[in-house]
């Protein structure tokens, strides 16, 4: 096996209680320790021994690792070959509001009881922001829309969730926030400054838009950017200024989200409309 060691660093641009490890590991073994934030990882290749809570895991590729704060472990490739894997570190203050958005509203740090998890959702969510981290520019509504997906599935691993209501009454205040969002899409605006245009709580903001309009904040302003590129594209806007134009950081952020709503890339749909 080719011993190769080699740990890599990467700090949200947004904010300094997300950070990403990428790592290639062949004879490095962690010792016991513990972090005072989440550890959410992804095995990508090779399979991951490590033991958490007096228990002994295997964590093949595409297993999803997690350590609650203060979980003590270890970890080493558990087979002759190259350990690749990801990790996330979130600090519980960036997470804690996000929780009580989605309706976890005990005081005590969530945990999570498994350290081992076999999920798609929360495996694509962890290898999805750690993507976003490591891309220059990434807009700061598309970041906390990774945070929240996060949130939620860990919320649901908690058994806590519920984010469907009965109570369907329309709210001018929520109106008020959807207004803003179409108003302003195109700018780099936050949750933040959605919650405050609709005078709501950011900890109860999210759930109540979400039971509205059936769908996240975050979500409708991605949704609208790429709305508003389309029109440019229409107009025959190059992608990269319709990128721009449309607050997107640049093609390749466009290229993404718009691909997963038409299933083509900007260029792919302009070519189309001129034919």
């Amino acid at each position: 096996m080719n011993q190769t060691n080699n740990f890599q660093f990467t700090s949200s641009v947004h904010s300094n209680a997300v950070t990403l490890l990428s790592s290639v590991m062949s004879d490095f073994s962690y010792s016991k320790h513990m972090h005072e934030e989440y550890s959410l990882g992804v095995t990508l290749k090779g399979r991951q021994d490590f033991c958490c809570r007096n228990s002994l895991h295997k964590s093949p590729a595409g297993g999803v690792l997690v350590f609650n704060p203060e979980d003590v472990h270890d970890g080493r490739s558990g087979v002759n070959q190259q350990l690749e894997y990801i990790m996330l570190y979130i600090h519980p203050s960036i997470l804690k509001p996000l929780f009580n958005s989605i309706s976890y509203c005990n005081n005590s740090i969530l945990r999570i009881e498994d350290s081992l998890l076999d999920d798609p959702i929360l495996r694509h969510n962890i290898v999805t922001m750690s993507q976003l981290i490591q891309q220059p520019g990434y807009s700061k509504i598309e970041f906390e829309a990774g945070l929240f997906q996060i949130a939620q599935s860990l919320v649901r691993h908690n058994g806590t969730v519920d984010m469907v209501s009965t109570h369907k009454r329309k709210d001018k205040l929520l109106q008020r926030a959807k207004d803003f969002i179409f108003e302003n899409c195109v700018l780099d605006i936050s949750i933040d400054d959605i919650a405050k245009a609709a005078n709501i709580s950011k900890f109860h903001f999210i759930r109540l838009f979400s039971e509205q309009f059936g769908i996240t904040p975050h979500q409708l302003v991605l949704n609208c950017r790429i709305n508003h590129a389309r029109k440019s594209l229409e107009a025959g806007l190059p992608s990269s200024q319709a990128a721009a134009a449309s607050g997107f950081a640049d093609s390749s952020h466009l290229n993404r989200r718009f691909k997963a709503v038409f299933g083509m890339t900007p260029k792919q749909y302009q070519m189309q409309r001129f034919q």
